[in-house]
C-alpha cells in the first residue's frame, strides 16, 4: 500500500489473522509509530505533539483513540538511542506504555527517559544496553524482560545498520555487520517476542518492522547496495511472517512501515570519518525522492 503522508512516500505492509468469522481484527499500536500516516505535513518518524489532559492522574498527552488497550503494557523499541527509534519511545511512553528502548549505549536514552518522566508523561522508558549483533546480548534482554516485566506485548524492531561497503570492494566484516543486526537482530527478536507472547495467551501482540524504501528500490548509490539487499530481506520477512502467524490462527499482527527519507544520524555513522560525504550523500537522497520529500525526526 501506498501512501502520500505531507509530501513523504510511505510504503508500508499490514496484515492481521483472522478471527473465527474470518474478517480482520483492528489493532493500533502501529499509529503512534506511525504518526504521519494520521495528520497531514509530518513525517512518518515524527510523533505529534498531542494537547494536554489529565491522564491517569497526571499531566499527560491526550490519548489517541485506540490506543487505550495498551496502557501500561510493555513495547521493545530496538535502536531507541536516536532518530525514529526515540521518537517512537517518546510516542509510546506519550500513550502510557511501559517502553524497553535498547542500544549498545543506552546515555541517550537514559536523558530520554528522564525528559519523558520530567514531562509527566503517563508511561515510563526503561533503558537497556543490548548489542544486537550479539545473540546472547539479544536472549539475555527477552530473558529480563520476563523476569521483570512478564513480557513483551508490541516488539518495534527499528534498529539499523549501515556501511559504506560496495558489492565490489565492500569488506566482508562490513557486510556481516549489516546482515546481522538488519536481518539476523530482527529475526531474533521477532522469534523470541511471538513466544513469549504465546507462553502468556497474548493474542492481539503487534510486531512492527521499521523498514526503508531501500527495500523496495535501489538507489544509485554504491555504498548503500548491500544495506538495501537486508532491507528487501525485511520486506521478504514481514510477508513470510504474516503468513505464519495466519497459518498459527493468532490474532497478533505483523506491519512492516517503509518510511522516506528522513534526516536522522544515519548517514553520519555510514561516513562516520567524513561528514562532508555524509551531508552529500543526503543530497543524493533527496534528489532521488525529489525536493521537499524529506522528513525529520
Amino acid at each position: 500500500m501506498r501512501r502520500i503522508a505531507g509530501g513523504l512516500r510511505v510504503e508500508s505492509r499490514s496484515e492481521a489473522g483472522r478471527d473465527s468469522g474470518g474478517s480482520r481484527r483492528g489493532s493500533d499500536a502501529s499509529r503512534s509509530a506511525a504518526a504521519a500516516e494520521e495528520r497531514p505535513g509530518v513525517s512518518s518518524s515524527t510523533p505529534v505533539p498531542p494537547s494536554s489532559s489529565e491522564v491517569g492522574g497526571r499531566r499527560g498527552p491526550m490519548a489517541r483513540p485506540g490506543m487505550e488497550r495498551w496502557r501500561d503494557r510493555l513495547a521493545l523499541v530496538t535502536g531507541a538511542s536516536g532518530g525514529i527509534g526515540a521518537a517512537v519511545a517518546r510516542a509510546l511512553v506519550q500513550q502510557g506504555l511501559k517502553v524497553v528502548g535498547c542500544a549498545r549505549t543506552v546515555s541517550n536514552i537514559e536523558e530520554l527517559a528522564a525528559e519523558c518522566k520530567s514531562a509527566g508523561y503517563p508511561g515510563t522508558l526503561i533503558p537497556y544496553r543490548c548489542d544486537l549483533s550479539n545473540e546472547e546480548d539479544i536472549l539475555s534482554m527477552f530473558s529480563a524482560i520476563r523476569s521483570q516485566h512478564s513480557g513483551v506485548d508490541i516488539c518495534i524492531n527499528n534498529a539499523g545498520l549501515a556501511r559504506p561497503d560496495t558489492l565490489l570492494s565492500g569488506s566482508t566484516s562490513g557486510w556481516k555487520d549489516m546482515f546481522n543486526v538488519n536481518v539476523l537482530a530482527l529475526s531474533i527478536c521477532t522469534r523470541e517476542a511471538y513466544q513469549s507472547m504465546k507462553e502468556r495467551n497474548v493474542d492481539d501482540g503487534h510486531i512492527i518492522n521499521i523498514n526503508s524504501m531501500s527495500g523496495h528500490r535501489v538507489l544509485p548509490l554504491s555504498v548503500t547496495h548491500f544495506y538495501s539487499a537486508t532491507k528487501y530481506a525485511v520486506t521478504a520477512l514481514t510477508e513470510g511472517l504474516r503468513q505464519e502467524l495466519r497459518e498459527a490462527q493468532t490474532h497478533i499482527r505483523a506491519t512492516c512501515i517503509s518510511p522516506g527519507v528522513v534526516e536522522t544520524q544515519f548517514a553520519f555513522k555510514l561516513h562516520d570519518k567524513d561528514p562532508e560525504k555524509a551531508a552529500a550523500t543526503y543530497e543524493q537522497m533527496k534528489r532521488g525522492v525529489g525536493s521537499g520529500l524529506v522528513g525529520r525526526s
